[in-house]
């Protein structure tokens, strides 16, 4: 037997090798832009050497109190200075970073606190009584087991005063006091193995306890640098803060931003007007958002926009597919969208629709078209495809043959929290199995048809629930959609319109509304895919904006089965 070996023997050592981190990059950002603006909030406005000061702060005023390696550190706030220096400060100290959604009720915050054994909470002053009645609850369930965590609150200037002072009248530390204890010149450390846990991120839960998502320093550098790179991003970029840093790590564009030496402008609230506004006062060049931003964006009333854009601006969205009708109008007002799909799992976006120069000459309709799809794999995934999840075959290269997602690489997590048993299943065969399903096309790109639980079976026939919802989307009258399966007597299942209306459209007549609905996508789609029912109101959405869409099968089910008389 021949034992292969490399050309030498040469070992490694200190000077040649280091684990991965990105949090060097905000140490470069400081040398090379010490005097450039990094964070922009309000009236507050740092530089970059003043946020590496102030994360060194925040890593030195941690450590000073034993908080470091095994530790985690929860921080419930939105958009705002302190949550971009927890993603360097809270690592620095070797603690891992638990970003909690704003959004979420108190009993499951106290289910993600006490699942994560938080011993450091840091929370917004908005959000303090919330925090409040978590911790609460975390105390009462724990059994005599509960042992408070450091609570440090975050004031800030836009906000009412009084509540600021009501937190701090309760035993609060104040998260600039808290910084004033630490030392600006502090000597962090990298960490020693890269597979070191960074951040704890839970799954929205929309059908069980959410899932803590646990990510290691190398994937949050690979990723950081990726995003970057498949978006043509570039040095000095202004990046408006719209997705919210709770999610994903807010896609691990806080690491990328100081990779690049840009300049984060923090967005407490997002409304279309903060968004236009920005382009126009700070000279924003990239924000991300999902499709549901995008669609406010599209439809926002002329007094709350500033067009045409002063210069152009690059959009990433993800999240839901977005309709090729809202990445239309997005790019006849001028925006650039680069269309991405991830997940938790993935450190965020880890597929891209490449846009190809060929593409450019193609009418705007086939564009929008084309850029729906959900791509190829970033640079730092290693492995993506479509697999028959039965054979683990992959499906053929034919547009229509659907399969499952799975992923493999750098970009993957290290696994859930505590939960042995799902990560078997989720890593069976040495992939990772997402659970959406799509075709591949023959120029290699895939396209999510469905999730794996909403498709729609009628008489046997898979219909794609997304691509009824992007026919939808067509309808001039037409603001959100989601389409579920309706019990039905005879195929079993059939499409199930929910629908918003687009402000100003009259409601008066919804029987006759919903038979103009039918009758247009009637126009367009297969009989069968076409939906039976549609019902009108607002969707239930998820804290991260997802619509639910168990809840409006759930509806769908009390509605009753359409039987043959009705159609």
């Amino acid at each position: 037997m021949v034992v292969e070996r490399d050309i030498d023997d040469l070992p490694k050592n200190d000077a040649n090798y280091t684990a991965l981190t990105p949090l060097w990059f905000l140490e470069r950002a400081a040398v090379v832009h010490p005097t450039r603006k990094s964070v922009v909030h309000g009236s507050l406005h740092y530089t970059w050497q003043q946020t590496y000061q102030r994360c060194r702060r925040l890593a030195s005023a941690l450590s000073k109190r034993s908080i470091g390696l095994g530790t985690t550190v929860s921080i419930i706030a939105p958009n705002i200075p302190a949550i971009y220096e927890a993603h360097f400060g809270v690592p620095m100290a070797g603690a891992v970073l638990n970003t909690v959604n704003v959004r979420l009720n108190a009993p499951t915050i106290a289910f993600l606190l006490g699942h994560s054994s938080s011993v450091v909470v840091m929370v917004d002053q908005e959000y303090f009584p919330l925090a409040e009645e978590a911790l609460k609850i975390w105390e009462e369930q724990s059994k005599g087991h509960y042992k408070p965590p450091l609570l440090i609150v975050i004031g800030d200037e836009n906000c009412d005063p009084g509540a600021l002072k009501s937190a701090l009248g309760r035993g609060a530390v104040e998260y600039e006091k808290f910084l004033e204890s630490g030392d600006p010149e502090y000597a962090w450390k990298p960490p020693e193995d890269e597979w070191q846990s960074i951040s704890l991120g839970y799954t929205s839960g929309t059908t069980a306890s959410p899932k803590g998502v646990v990510l290691h320093h190398r994937g949050a550098y690979l990723m950081a640098l990726s995003g970057p790179l498949v978006w043509g991003m570039t040095e000095g970029a202004v990046y408006l803060w719209t997705l919210p840093m709770f999610h994903c790590n807010g896609w691990c564009f806080p690491w990328s931003v100081a990779a690049l030496c840009g300049t984060n402008i923090c967005l407490r609230q997002v409304t279309a007007k903060a968004v236009y506004s920005a382009i126009a006062e700070y000279g924003v060049t990239h924000f991300c958002a999902a499709p549901v931003v995008l669609n406010t964006i599209v439809n926002a009333p002329p007094d709350e926009t500033i067009l045409p854009l002063p210069h152009v601006v690059h959009v990433m969205t993800a999240g839901a597919a977005p309709p090729p009708s809202v990445l239309l109008a997005m790019s006849q007002k001028g925006f650039r969208v680069t269309h991405t799909y991830g997940l938790s799992e993935t450190y965020g976006p880890s597929t891209v629709c490449a846009w190809k120069p060929e593409w450019d000459s193609l009418p705007p309709v086939t564009q929008a078209r084309l850029n729906a799809r959900q791509g190829v794999r970033y640079i730092g995934l290693e492995g993506l495809d479509v697999f028959n999840p039965q054979t683990m075959q992959p499906v053929p290269v034919d547009g229509a043959t659907m399969g499952e997602i799975m992923m493999r690489g750098n970009l993957v997590m290290k696994g859930y929290l505590k939960n042995p048993k799902v990560n078997e299943e989720v890593f069976a065969n040495g992939w990772y199995h997402t659970g959406d399903l799509a075709v591949k096309h023959p120029d290699g790109y895939i396209e999510i048809k469905d999730r794996s639980k909403d498709i729609i079976i009628s008489g046997g026939e898979n219909i794609s629930s997304v691509e009824v919802e992007n026919t939808l989307y067509q309808h001039p009258a037409i603001f959100e959609v989601s389409v579920v399966a309706r019990p039905h007597e005879k195929w079993g299942e059939t499409p199930c319109a929910f629908v918003t209306l687009k402000p100003g459209v009259d409601k008066s007549d919804e029987k006759r509304l919903a038979e103009d609905i039918i009758n247009f996508c009637r126009s367009k789609l297969p009989a069968y895919w076409v939906p039976r029912s549609v019902v009108f109101g607002p969707l239930p959405k998820t804290a991260t904006g997802k619509i639910q869409k168990h809840l409006l099968r759930a509806k769908a089910k009390e509605l009753g089965p359409l039987n043959m008389s009705r159609l």
